[in-house]
C-alpha cells in the first residue's frame, strides 16, 4: 500500500494552487429537541492535518457533515477560504470526503466511482481518462475498473475511495472514521499511508475518529469533544502531557490515566488509600489549598517500583507480559491502577507492590468539576 500511494503521487501532478483554512465559528445543531453541536468554535490553517476525536455520540461527525454541506447549519458560520459556505451545495465547496463506509455508488463501476467527480466538475474526457487510468495502475486497480463495488473487498473499497478523493485535488480533505471498516494491521498501514499522503500534498485535512491512537499518531492538531462541546484543543503531546480536565486525561492515552482519590493535607496529597505523597509540581500551590477533595492522575508508564512504606502500596491483579513491556493491573483502596514497565517482572496475584508515581509528570485534579488544577 505504501507503494501504490507513495508511486501515485510520482505520477500524478497534485501541484496544490488553492489550499483553504477552515474556519467553524459558534456553531450549533439540533435534531428535533436535542442539541448535538453546542457552540463549536475551531480554526484550522492551511494545510494542517486536524483530527476531531471523541467518543460515540459527541457530534464529530455531525460537525464534518456540516463542513461538507451534508448537514445543514443551526446557526454560527463555517469558511472554507474567504467564503462563507452555509449555503453552498456540497459541490461547489471545493471538498474531498472519505466516508466509514467508502460510499462507492453500487451501480457504478470503479472506474465510473473514480471519474465521476471529475465528470461533475466537467473536466475533459481526456483528463478523465488520464487521472483514472494513472491512479487505476498505480492503486492495482487497473485490473478491478470493470467491477462494482459489491465484487470488491474492504481494502480494495478503501483504495477506491482514497482515489476517488486524491484525482479531484480539493482544497480540503474530509475522512469520516476511513479505517473504521479494515482488519487491525491494515489499519496501522493505512494510518501511516494517510499521514505520508498529507505530508506530500499540504492539503487542509480533517479526519474524524473515536480511536485516540489514530488521533495521536496522525495530527498535527487534536480536537478532543464530548457532549457536542470542544474540552481541548491542541497539538498530540500537548494534549498528552497538559490535559485540561479529567475527561480529556483520561480519553487520550493507551492505557489510559489512572485517577486515585484524595485530600490535600499538610502540604500533602493524602489518598483515600491512606498513601501520603507530595504535590505535583504541575499543580498550583495556590489551589491546592488545604482540605481540599482532588483526584491525582498518572500515567501508567510513569509509575516505578519503590521500597515498603513508600509510594502507592497495590494488590496485584493481573501481570501481562508482551515481550517489549510489562503491563500490571493492581488495586488501590477499591481503585484499579494500570502500570507498565520496560522491565520484566513476575507478580503474582495478590502480591503486595509499591509503586512511586513520577511527581513531575502527573496532575491534580479538581474532584468536583474535574478541571486540572494549573
Amino acid at each position: 500500500m505504501r507503494f501504490f500511494l507513495s508511486s501515485l503521487l510520482r505520477v500524478i501532478n497534485f501541484k496544490k494552487l488553492n489550499m483553504a483554512s477552515v474556519s467553524i465559528s459558534n456553531v450549533f445543531k439540533n435534531f428535533g429537541k436535542s442539541q448535538i453541536i453546542k457552540g463549536v468554535s475551531i480554526d484550522i490553517a492551511d494545510g494542517e492535518f486536524v483530527v476531531l476525536v471523541g467518543p460515540s455520540g459527541c457530534g464529530k461527525s455531525t460537525l464534518l457533515r456540516m463542513i461538507a454541506g451534508l448537514e445543514e447549519i443551526g446557526s454560527g458560520e463555517i469558511s472554507i477560504g474567504s467564503r462563507v459556505v452555509n449555503k453552498i451545495p456540497p459541490k461547489e465547496r471545493d471538498i474531498a470526503m472519505v466516508f466509514q463506509n467508502y460510499a462507492l455508488y453500487p451501480h457504478m463501476t470503479v472506474k465510473d466511482n473514480m471519474a465521476f467527480s471529475l465528470m461533475l466538475a466537467k473536466e475533459s474526457a481526456e483528463n478523465i481518462h488520464e487521472r483514472i487510468t494513472k491512479a487505476s495502475k498505480i492503486l492495482a486497480l487497473d485490473a478491478l475498473l470493470d467491477r462494482f463495488p459489491r465484487q470488491l473487498s474492504g481494502g480494495q473499497r478503501q483504495r477506491v475511495a482514497m482515489g476517488r478523493a486524491i484525482v479531484r485535488d480539493p482544497q480540503v480533505f474530509l475522512f469520516d472514521e476511513p479505517l473504521s471498516n479494515l482488519d487491525a494491521n491494515l489499519r496501522v498501514l493505512m494510518r501511516t499511508e494517510i499521514k505520508e499522503l498529507h505530508q506530500r500534498l499540504q492539503t487542509t485535512s480533517i479526519y474524524v475518529t473515536h480511536d485516540q491512537i489514530e488521533a495521536m499518531t496522525m495530527a498535527d492538531k487534536i480536537v478532543v469533544m464530548k457532549d457536542g462541546r470542544v474540552e481541548q484543543i491542541g497539538t498530540p503531546l500537548e494534549l498528552y502531557d497538559f490535559p485540561d480536565n479529567q475527561f480529556v486525561a483520561g480519553f487520550i492515552g493507551s492505557p489510559s490515566m489512572n485517577f486515585l482519590p484524595g485530600t490535600i493535607k499538610g502540604g500533602q496529597v493524602e489518598l483515600d488509600s491512606g498513601d501520603k505523597l507530595p504535590i505535583p509540581s504541575s499543580a498550583n500551590p495556590a489551589l491546592a489549598t488545604e482540605g481540599r477533595p482532588v483526584t491525582l492522575g498518572i500515567r501508567p508508564e510513569h509509575l516505578s517500583i519503590t521500597g515498603i512504606g513508600q509510594g502507592i502500596t497495590n494488590k496485584v491483579l493481573v501481570v501481562e507480559p508482551t515481550g517489549a513491556e510489562t503491563q500490571v493491573f493492581s488495586k488501590v483502596a477499591g481503585h484499579q491502577i494500570s502500570s507498565v514497565f520496560r522491565e520484566r517482572h513476575t507478580f503474582k496475584p495478590g502480591e503486595t507492590i509499591h509503586l512511586m508515581p513520577d511527581l513531575t509528570r502527573s496532575h491534580l485534579f479538581d474532584k468536583a468539576n474535574g478541571q486540572r488544577l494549573k
